[in-house]
């Protein structure tokens, strides 16, 4: 896949470009229907499937003060768009002074003389331009008027409610990664390098983990999961902690991860977590071998979750 990072490096045309517009934080249910269309489109028409979405999100400049945390970076928002097969991601970089841009400006000068789309093809409920002032039916009729089509695609829902962004946060807060594994279509993951940690893990406990740094995005609640690990290029099953190890008085959240029947040492490797599901929250121990022998209960807990659950990894 091509990235290009900003219009100003969009220097070039494509062959009747299909293309998709949005944050697509998550990249759920919802957004993969868009994106199907999208590659659906461009290879009837012979021609390059797009997406546009934007860095920073746009809550992140217009709202601050909302903190914002994201499901995706960038760099895995790219990872997953080229897993699904979009051929171009054009990263716009968004800035005030690109918010106040009209609608029609961004129509004319973004889509049609930029890009020269062919088609657009869009969420049902999308709004663009300065105030959200750009509405479906004045890119329809903007369509019509310019020279290229534009689809409409109805929202998804699961179990009565639309697949969102939103939701999938909610989900997280409550440590429920088996449902949102259902809304977003895999296991929802976070990558991260692993640091030196207390060394507690194999000297106290007798289980070794590997400490990963804070990630960029939201993590699940503070528990015990049961989880694969993508590691040196391979997977291994295992569990996590999210927590302040009230055991032994911590204050700070850390992120360990315990992998089975792995031997060597991650020190300063990027490692991949997918959560499958939730064990346990976590909770403080009267001493160490208390904490020991429920982390062995929690393994075996997870081996039996892991035997049984497979969603797709990403």
């Amino acid at each position: 896949m091509e990235i290009i990072n900003g219009l100003e490096e969009l220097r070039k045309s494509y062959h009747n470009t299909v293309l998709t517009i949005g944050n697509f934080d998550g990249i759920h249910r919802g957004h993969q229907m868009i994106l199907l269309w999208v590659i659906k489109k461009a290879k009837e028409l012979e021609g390059t499937s797009m997406v546009i979405t934007f860095e920073p999100h746009p809550v992140k400049v217009l709202a601050p003060e909302k903190e914002l945390k994201m499901l995706t970076t960038f760099k895995e928002k790219a990872r997953i768009l080229e897993a699904i097969g979009i051929e171009v991601l054009l990263c716009v970089n968004f800035t005030r002074e690109f918010a106040d841009l009209s609608p029609d400006a961004f129509i004319e000068d973004v889509l049609v003389k930029k890009i020269g789309a062919k088609e657009v093809i869009i969420g049902y409920d999308y709004a663009f331009g300065k105030n959200k002032k750009g509405t479906t039916e004045l890119l329809c009729r903007r369509g019509r008027e310019l020279g290229f089509k534009v689809k409409t695609i109805r929202s998804v829902k699961l179990d009565g409610d639309v697949v969102s962004s939103s939701r999938i946060r909610r989900l997280l807060q409550k440590g429920k990664v088996n449902e949102v594994s259902t809304v977003l279509g895999r296991a929802y993951s976070i990558e991260g390098e692993v640091i030196q940690g207390t060394g507690r893990g194999s000297k106290i406990l007798n289980v070794p983990t590997a400490n990963i740094k804070t990630p960029d995005v939201i993590v699940p609640r503070e528990g015990v999961y049961a989880v694969r690990v993508m590691a040196k290029d391979s997977f291994f099953d295992g569990v996590v902690n999210i927590g302040r190890r009230p055991t032994f008085g911590g204050s700070d959240v850390s992120y360990e991860a315990h992998l089975f029947n792995f031997s060597g040492n991650l020190l300063g490797e990027t490692i991949r977590v997918y959560f499958i599901d939730w064990i346990r929250g976590e909770r403080s121990f009267p001493d160490a071998l208390s904490l020991e022998t429920q982390i062995r209960n929690d393994i075996e807990r997870a081996r039996t979750i892991l035997s049984a659950k497979h969603p797709k990894l990403i």
